[in-house]
């Protein structure tokens, strides 16, 4: 698509979704949530992904009934639109954030770290909503930053900034600067946040869900370098809908980088293989058409399974 055509698309889609943000925000939060979950439930089929999502559990779990997949999905989409909206009420999600008591194996680790000024790298991934587990660790006296991602639509970029921000503690973009400025934090004892379970083409091939996928190695690189503690952590939403439960699980032993990040896709496979509407099924995570391209072949062959689903177009995510 033509760069203009495409800023244009962009524009469009970027007022269309202040149309819809401004209409969710004149509901109060705990209707505000649901209804945003139900919207996006509705649009999965218009925007693609609803079949997206199934193609990937199609991928994963081959053995899968067609119904079951048709069921999680709509589970996904539900928590993708809850977790937008929440993720843009930044008052009310720390508001809220007060009522989620973290908890889990790791937590007395994190306590001692620090107390000793030592650095503590948490890993998540997109699962439940990740800025739940920053918000509640934030209310309760942490700095906890975040390594985000910028977003493909440049007109959203500066209220997504601003809600990853909000939450507390120092954000950075992933890119150079914003890689030097998030070791700084680190180097200097503090807090920061990554997510580890998008595709990135110069990662190597680990397991993730049975399947080799592209996986960068620098949280635990950082974890290394920088004698942080890495630990993974997530925020489950409660069957009410509107309210998590905070596990902080027990600090990855330092070893390597390749065993520490295996373990890493370990820890958030486990929590998918349980929950598996909780996780953004919507982002392709695999991509093992663009592997082909991107890796050598006897990389794959170490990595896992060779096995290729169609990997047909999407819309990009908003």
């Amino acid at each position: 698509m033509p760069r203009s055509r495409r800023l244009w698309a962009d524009w469009s889609v970027d007022r269309l979704s202040r149309a819809l943000l401004w209409t969710a925000f004149r509901l109060p939060y705990p209707r505000r949530v649901p209804m945003m979950g139900a919207v996006f439930r509705a649009l999965g089929g218009v925007t693609g992904f609803r079949a997206r999502a199934e193609d990937q559990l199609a991928y994963i779990f081959p053995g899968m009934s067609p119904a079951e997949r048709r069921r999680i999905a709509r589970a996904v989409l539900d928590n993708f639109g809850r977790v937008l909206i929440e993720n843009y009420s930044t008052a009310d999600q720390l508001a809220r954030a007060t009522r989620w008591a973290p908890h889990g194996p790791g937590l007395a680790a994190c306590e001692a770290a620090r107390q000793e000024g030592r650095a503590i790298l948490f890993v998540s991934g997109h699962y439940g909503n990740y800025q739940a587990a920053r918000a509640a660790m934030n209310v309760r006296g942490y700095q906890m930053g975040g390594l985000y991602r910028l977003m493909n639509n440049p007109y959203a970029n500066a209220r997504y900034i601003a809600s990853v921000e909000g939450v507390g503690g120092q954000a950075f973009p992933r890119d150079r600067r914003g890689l030097v400025g998030f070791v700084r934090v680190l180097r200097d004892g503090g807090q920061g946040a990554i997510l580890i379970d998008q595709y990135h083409g110069n990662g190597v091939l680990l397991d993730f869900l049975g399947k080799p996928a592209p996986t960068v190695l620098s949280a635990a690189e950082m974890a290394l370098k920088n004698n942080a503690l890495l630990v993974p952590i997530y925020a489950e939403r409660h069957e009410n809908g509107l309210d998590f439960d905070v596990t902080v699980e027990a600090p990855i032993p330092h070893t390597d980088a390749r065993t520490m990040t295996q373990a890493l896709n370990d820890s958030l496979a486990a929590r998918i293989r349980a929950r598996p509407g909780q996780w953004f099924w919507v982002h392709r995570r695999w991509k093992p058409q663009r592997q082909a391209r991107d890796f050598a072949p006897s990389a794959l062959e170490v990595a896992g399974d060779e096995a290729e689903p169609p990997d047909s177009p999407r819309p990009p995510l908003p």
